[in-house]
């Protein structure tokens, strides 16, 4: 608009009759430019915004779009001023904006949410829309004001949260907040459709023995890929999720018969075990498996995985790399490890534990030149506790750590106080568990040890399973090196139930073979065992090692035992394990008659 002439702006009333019709001002025309100069700053706001703006009339036919809304969608003016919404295909025309949504929104006057907008390159895009109504004086919608802003970002943002939150970061797999989520769901579908839903607790056998030996790195990689193994034998439908460490949950929905989880749980087995080969270490692992059942075994989340842990413990005490199914039995000895392992996190502070030793005698002479010491833990609730329960326990949660030591120093310091007394000198024999014989530092902390107590390295003897020290040969060879350094004696603890191999078991710096007891006790009966026995002895005899049998319990035994020139036994024929007191008394009463020791057992 052009401004008028300044001889125009003047003010000249119009009269008639004497009376003032109307006033042409300056006055009204600075109001229009006012005006004028409002809507020119409207459109810049609007035009300035980073939300999208769109003016509908009563009929959804679009009369405004601002530039926000041309840079969000890609729509410029000219696409949609004087077009129907419905015609376009922006992302509002679906269910969220039925009939029934318009109506409301020219009732109540707005309506805001999230929708799916979709460009004009029809690519989709999420955003945070409002709409508001201008009615006229009847209160009818005359114009639609629609705001909208992109948020895909943040949705994306928020997803990415969302994933992290409920995924575990080393497999990718479902975490347990997710698992709790799809197992209630699967649980109510099950209910409505009556059919069944498995839970698997699957733990990893002896994985500690991987990270201890092999790094947590190597570990890792290890679990990725037994992770991406579980998943291959699992439907889409199935959730495979990693509790945590080497644990993991996984969840059957829609399971017809129970037999169906049998067949999945030999097949995890099968593809587990199979040899894995990470950072050129060739790893053979297993698993043990527990399984429960909705409804037999539980009606709610919590219950059937706590069955299924139940039972996956019971997998273990039946010699791992099997499958367990729950049952009211494996409830009952759940809830007393959960019980045990209570109690045993305070033994330690409240002085609950005690050794007791177990005399080992030379077979040619009868002097007794060692004893074995071995834990007993009489808990203040329930007194003794024997030890097939609660050291597995400990090895399991890693108390075999603190309570290993405790051990090594009180076998120690009463080997010690013996020597102290004017005793006869005798070797303190003592059980290693594979995390204490991997643990950092463990030569330190037996050389400290026995400084303390003021003890010759001669007097200690390590015993360590055979199973440990052949899981991964070569390491143990160099522990085992280290160690003799320090002029320590060696033993190998239940010879014969492993698999040792020759070439290497001549490269241990050992010095005994002990014989497990599940050969000696049948040796005067059964001609296997007694064979098994004979070829060790003739065996650690052309290694030069000596040979110690444990479980003597009969003359029997002992008289084959000494006819095959085995070195010294260890059982309940001459001594069951006693306490430190009666050893005092036992080594003190030793006298030699006719080149024979003999002692007074009371």
């Amino acid at each position: 608009m052009q401004d008028l002439p300044s001889s125009d702006q003047k003010n000249y009333p119009y009269t008639k009759n004497n009376k003032i019709i109307r006033s042409i001002s300056g006055q009204e025309s600075n109001g229009v430019r006012k005006k004028e100069r409002q809507l020119r700053l409207f459109a810049h706001i609007f035009d300035s915004v980073n939300e999208g703006i769109i003016v509908l009339d009563a009929d959804k036919t679009m009369l405004f779009i601002n530039s926000a809304f041309s840079t969000i969608t890609g729509y410029s003016a000219t696409d949609l001023i004087g077009k129907n919404l419905n015609l376009l295909n922006l992302g509002w025309i679906d269910n969220v904006f039925s009939h029934d949504t318009w109506r409301r929104i020219d009732e109540i006057g707005r309506w805001q949410g999230e929708v799916v907008g979709r460009r004009k390159n029809n690519e989709s895009y999420a955003e945070c829309l409002s709409i508001s109504t201008i009615k006229n004086e009847l209160g009818e919608a005359s114009y639609y004001i629609g705001v909208f802003s992109d948020i895909s970002e943040r949705k994306a943002a928020e997803e990415r949260v969302a994933y992290v939150v409920r995924h575990d970061p080393l497999t990718n797999l479902p975490n347990g907040l997710l698992l709790q989520d799809r197992l209630v769901q699967a649980i109510y579908q099950a209910g409505r459709e009556n059919h069944k839903v498995a839970v698997m607790c699957l733990d990893l056998d002896h994985f500690k023995v991987v990270n201890d030996m092999l790094g947590h790195f190597v570990g890792d990689k290890l679990l990725q890929e037994i992770s991406r193994r579980i998943s291959s034998v699992f439907r889409a439908s199935d959730t495979v999720s990693r509790r945590g460490g080497d644990e993991f949950v996984i969840i059957l929905p829609d399971l017809k018969a129970v037999d169906a989880a049998a067949v999945i749980a030999a097949k995890l087995i099968n593809v587990i075990s199979d040899l894995c080969l990470i950072d050129g270490n060739e790893i053979k692992i297993t698993t043990s498996i527990g399984i429960s059942i909705f409804p037999e075994d539980g009606y709610d989340e919590n219950s059937l995985i706590k069955y299924a842990d139940a039972a996956m413990y019971h997998a273990k005490k039946n010699g791992r790399n099997n499958y367990q199914f729950f049952t009211n039995e494996m409830n009952q000895l759940a809830l007393e490890r959960m019980s045990i392992e209570r109690k045993l996190r305070h033994a330690l502070e409240r002085q609950e534990f005690c050794l007791h030793y177990q005399p080992q005698v030379d077979l040619r002479s009868g002097h007794i030149i060692g004893v074995e010491a071995l834990l007993r833990w009489n808990n203040l609730e329930t007194g003794m506790i024997p030890p097939g329960l609660f050291i597995p326990i400990a090895e399991e949660n890693g108390l075999i750590i603190p309570i290993g030591e405790w051990v090594l120093r009180e076998a120690c310091r009463q080997n010690s106080e013996w020597r102290m007394l004017g005793l006869p000198e005798i070797t303190m024999a003592v059980n290693l568990s594979a995390v204490q014989f991997r643990q950092n530092n463990f030569g330190e902390m037996i050389q400290s040890i026995l400084c303390e107590y003021d003890l010759d390295p001669s007097g200690l003897e390590l015993e360590i399973t055979e199973g440990v020290v052949m899981h991964n040969a070569e390491v143990s060879i160099a522990l085992l090196l280290e160690l003799k350094a320090m002029r320590l004696k060696l033993s190998v603890d239940d010879f014969g139930t492993g698999y040792s191999s020759l070439s290497y078991l001549k490269r241990f710096p050992i010095d005994k073979l002990k014989i497990d007891q599940s050969f000696v006790h049948d040796i005067d009966v059964d001609s296997d065992d007694a064979v098994i026995v004979s070829t060790i002895i003739n065996m650690a005899r052309t290694l030069k090692l000596k040979v110690i049998a444990e479980g003597v319990e009969t003359a029997e035994q002992l008289s084959f035992l000494k006819h095959q020139g085995c070195d010294e036994i260890q059982g309940y024929y001459f001594s069951k394990p006693v306490p430190p007191e009666k050893i005092s008394r036992l080594l003190a009463s030793g006298h030699e008659t006719n080149s024979q020791w003999s002692y007074e057992l009371k």
